[in-house]
């Protein structure tokens, strides 16, 4: 968990007052439980406490069958993790409050959620996922008549269009959006609106009109008091406006507002943009030494909270700037990184469009690829150059001593171009590494889901078992892969970490947070994936057999799992103190589970013992195993 806690993201939605409940004592319980949350958020910086408290509530709502207040602690910890977590974990969360809002058919709420998940999809570049999700709101609130609603959609639908480089039809949006929230006095929304016109003002080349329209949004904000974020990012996209105006004092005074404003709230999201830009201004002003510590934070920012969407335009500014100060080879590794970046932005773009913008996008594509290949022969050409003028001033020098000098420097410029091509080839091995356990990740939620509403259909009971195994068998590989694509080492798994996690996973499944504890009483260990997945697939069957079987009627218990290493074994202890197993009574279920763990040790060339004192023990002896 403490791994967990260390990433950012970015939605907010405040706490609401509760709805009546059936229970009176559960509703007062429900409400204490909401007014300290809200008082934690307030002062506390205790992270952990603000997770339990959340946790806490959800609970809680799930027991009193209060799916509103259940469905806004979702959306208020998605917030949290957009604040400690990486953006994905914000995701998941805002799903889990859609979930809720479809089923219980709360179109508003349900409306309002996709909103906040438009942003989260701008923020990690997922542009046509952002694209399907604010149409879905907005057919939602064109079917309720919700003005307000709509003229949110469509400034949403500005900001995609604006990362898509389609700035005439962003600012149309807009100004739909305007017409809409002044004749209503949506003041809050408005401003928001005149920032995003003034964005694609920008870039449309409209100066003038787009310093005008940022202006109107900061003295909106200062109107309605806010201070926060907001004004923030208006200060940020002013100092934006002054830049390309040439007027670079005043740019970065707006940049040092953003990013002070920013740090004394604590946002490390909002510090990124401002650092970025300074640099930019620097650049512009061809003080390149003063402009790469700005734009290597930048990046280092952008890498620690996930928010990647201008990372590979980054990427661009360095290797300018590292082959302006004469270090080629750190120009020539960003200058990779840039294209590998800027690949990806644009087949996100690419996703959005409808064939004939594709046909003309890709002939674009092509213009830049040349543009990109002609910078590379020139940048070939200056080192060549340079070369020819140390070797011409070395044999003037040393003439004795020039064919030896000139075999020398051949062998090392082959040496330094392989160096520098194996170097780049496993970067991006392990970017594409990352993406494919991303996306295997992603698949197996997937599959999850799909077993979920098959299992949703089924009405015998043996069959919705098997389905729910199914669905943790799933997760268990799942959760793997997400450690992977998260983790440092792409080859290891550390297994206490995993073990916390997927016990967590399984309890959510059964509901069973608040009856049974897991206890991960081991040391930290790494082991390799393909020893970890079949421990996690055994492990998973044992939560899951323990749960089912070790506490009926509702008794409460205790699990505990523990892994370590032993001169050449790997022992393996799962134990529980529930009712323990009867001598001579036929085991329950379809022995698939008891199956399916022989054959996970066979594999790992394993043992397995059974001891029934006190509840039910299982230990294991590994033989075929590897460490990380």
């Amino acid at each position: 968990m403490k791994r967990l806690l260390l990433i950012v993201v970015l939605a907010c939605v405040s706490w609401s007052s509760l709805p009546q409940t059936p229970s009176q004592t559960q509703e007062d319980t429900l409400k204490t439980s909401l007014l300290e949350s809200e008082k934690n958020l307030q002062i506390t910086k205790d992270t952990l406490l603000e997770y339990a408290n959340f946790k806490k509530t959800i609970q809680l709502s799930k027991e009193s069958n209060d799916f509103e207040t259940l469905g806004k602690t979702y959306i208020d910890l998605a917030k949290w993790h957009e604040d400690h977590t990486v953006l994905d974990s914000s995701i998941v969360t805002l799903q889990k409050a859609i979930a809720v809002y479809k089923k219980q058919e709360m179109s508003k709420a349900l409306a309002d959620t996709y909103l906040l998940l438009v942003v989260n999809y701008s923020g990690s570049a997922e542009y046509d996922k952002g694209s399907e999700t604010v149409y879905k709101a907005l057919a939602l609130y064109e079917k309720m008549g919700d003005q307000r609603g709509i003229a949110q959609c469509y400034t949403k639908i500005s900001d995609l269009l604006y990362y898509s480089d389609s700035y005439a039809e962003g600012a149309e949006y807009c100004k739909k959006a305007i017409a809409i929230q002044e004749k209503n006095g949506y003041e809050e929304d408005l401003a928001l609106s005149y920032r995003r016109l003034s964005e694609n003002q920008l870039f449309l080349g409209n100066l003038d009109e787009s310093l005008a329209n940022m202006n109107r949004a900061i003295a909106l904000y200062k109107k309605i008091g806010e201070n926060g974020p907001p004004l923030l990012a208006c200060y940020n996209g002013r100092g934006n406006i002054y830049k390309y105006m040439e007027r670079f004092d005043e740019a970065i005074e707006d940049y040092n507002r953003c990013y002070n404003g920013a740090e004394k709230i604590g946002f490390t999201r909002y510090m990124m943009p401002p650092t970025a830009n300074i640099g930019h201004v620097y650049i512009l002003q061809g003080k390149y030494a003063e402009a790469l510590p700005y734009n290597l934070r930048a990046i280092e920012i952008m890498k620690r909270i996930g928010n990647t969407k201008n990372l590979w335009e980054n990427y661009m500014h360095v290797s300018n700037i590292y082959s302006e100060l004469g270090d080629y080879k750190n120009a020539l590794e960003y200058h990779e990184l840039y294209q590998q970046g800027h690949a990806e932005y644009l087949s996100t773009i690419i996703a959005r469009q409808e064939s004939e913008l594709q046909v003309k996008y890709e002939t674009a594509k092509k213009d830049i690829e040349i543009l990109d290949q002609q910078a590379k022969i020139s940048q070939q050409r200056k080192t060549q150059w340079l070369y020819i003028g140390i070797a011409g001033l070395l044999g003037i020098i040393l003439f004795g001593m020039y064919f030896t000098l000139k075999n020398i420097r051949k062998k090392r410029k082959s040496l330094s171009l392989l160096n520098i091509e194996l170097d780049a080839k496993n970067k991006q091995n392990e970017l594409l590494l990352k993406e494919i356990h991303h996306r295997v990740k992603n698949n197996l939620e997937m599959v999850k889901s799909l077993i979920a509403l098959q299992s949703a259909k089924l009405e015998d009971g043996a069959s919705k078992e098997a389905m729910l195994a199914s669905q943790n068998r799933v997760q268990s590989m799942g959760i793997i892969h997400q450690k992977l694509y998260q983790g440092e080492n792409l080859g290891s798994i550390e297994m206490k970490d995993y073990f916390i996690n997927l016990g967590e996973g399984v309890l959510d499944t059964f509901n069973a947070e608040q009856k049974v504890k897991i206890e991960c009483a081991m040391d930290n260990l790494d082991l390799d994936v393909d020893t970890a997945v079949p421990i996690g697939l055994i492990v998973n069957e044992l939560l899951t057999n323990a749960l089912k079987y070790a506490f009926p009627e509702g008794e409460k218990g205790q699990i505990n799992i523990s892994l370590k290493k032993e001169n050449d074994g790997l022992f393996l202890k799962v134990s529980d103190n529930g009712i323990g197993k009867t001598v001579g009574l036929k085991p329950k279920g379809t022995g698939f589970g008891t199956q399916l763990i022989q054959l996970l040790t066979q594999q790992l060339n394993g043992t397995i013992s059974e001891e029934y004192t006190n509840g039910t023990t299982v230990f294991f002896n590994f033989k075929n195993f590897k460490t990380a």
